[in-house]
């Protein structure tokens, strides 16, 4: 079993700064890729950023040039600096994993979610 435990939500003003992460464990063989995801009231869950175990990065439109995602493969931890943050950024933030264990290759793996309010 793989269990991923978020931290680092919670309530900023308009144009501050968060540093949420993601530390996965249990029987993990590696992690393919790491993520966040996030979900507003009333729409879908949508990608924000994600990152492979190579570095390799991808983000929403929405989010470039304000979110940078990392990694610690060592840790297996996935951090998400969040800057300039707006009211529209408000939402429950998940974090994903694609895990290998010894019995699945390649599974989806989510965190419970952290909510992230942003005031005007």
């Amino acid at each position: 079993q793989v269990q991923l435990v978020e931290s680092g939500g919670g309530l900023v003003q308009a144009g501050g700064s968060l540093r949420p992460s993601c530390a996965a464990s249990g029987c993990i063989v590696s992690i393919n890729a790491m993520g966040w995801y996030r979900q507003a009231p009333g729409t879908q869950r949508e990608l924000v950023a994600e990152i492979t175990s190579g570095g390799s990065t991808n983000y929403a439109d929405s989010v470039k040039g304000r979110f940078t995602i990392s990694r610690d493969n060592a840790k297996n931890t996935v951090y998400l600096q969040k800057n300039s943050l707006k009211p529209e950024d408000t939402a429950v933030y998940y974090c994903n994993a694609i895990v290998t264990t010894r019995v699945y290759y390649g599974m989806d793996y989510w965190g419970k979610g952290t909510l992230v309010t942003v005031s005007s």
